[in-house]
Formats: structure tokens, sequence, C-alpha cells
């Protein structure tokens, strides 16, 4: 990637409108079950997504390869679809952006803080 695309983002667009292509041919269950992989991911993601995106395709990847073999969303997912984005993303405990917001407001307070103090 040049320096062009991850100023502008255009990486980003062009591989959103090849996972957009690839869900269409997807059957009903599994595209809802892709925007739920999406919105559950998405709060573990860096400021422009990036990082997500190799995770999200082989996630996509998965449900080509179920849906081809005939299985239902339920047989590869349960009912635990939020689970398993926690699993990609990491596991349990995993930092997701908010806990990234969070930590660097508190280090900016604490350090205003000591400046005030002494």
């Amino acid at each position: 990637m040049n320096f062009w695309e991850k100023v502008t983002g255009s990486d980003l667009t062009r591989d959103w409108e090849a996972f957009g292509a690839r869900v269409k041919d997807l059957p009903d269950d599994y595209r809802e079950a892709w925007d739920q992989i999406v919105a559950h991911l998405f709060p573990y993601g860096d400021f422009t997504g990036r990082n997500l995106t190799p995770i999200l395709d082989s996630a996509l990847g998965l449900l080509e390869v179920s849906a081809a073999d005939g299985q239902s969303v339920h047989d590869v997912f349960g009912d635990d679809i939020p689970g398993f984005c926690t699993a990609l993303a990491g596991g349990e405990g995993a930092r997701t952006h908010r806990d990234r917001w969070r930590e660097q407001l508190n280090a900016n307070v604490a350090k205003k803080l000591s400046r005030l103090g002494g």
C-alpha cells in the first residue's frame, strides 16, 4: 500500500467493496451472520479499521466455505456469534478502541494533575 492509499483510505474502500461482492453470493442467513460479525468486531478495530481487514477476510472465507458445504449458520457458530468474534479479536479481555481511549484519557488527566500538584 502506498502513502496515498493509506491517507485517503482507498485501499479500505476497495477491500469493503470486495467484501460486499462476496457477501452478495451468500444465502440470507449467512448475510445476517456477516452483519453481526462486522458489528461485533468493529469495537476491536483501530482508528481506521485496517487491523480488522485480514480478520474479516478470514471470517468471510469461513462463511463461504460453510455455505458451499451446505451447513447452517447455527452449525457453524451455534448461538454465540459474539463469542466467536471475541475469540477472533484475541479472546476475552482483548483491548477495544474504548479501552485504548480510556487509557489515553486517564494518562492525560494524570499528567495534568501532576503539573497542578507540584
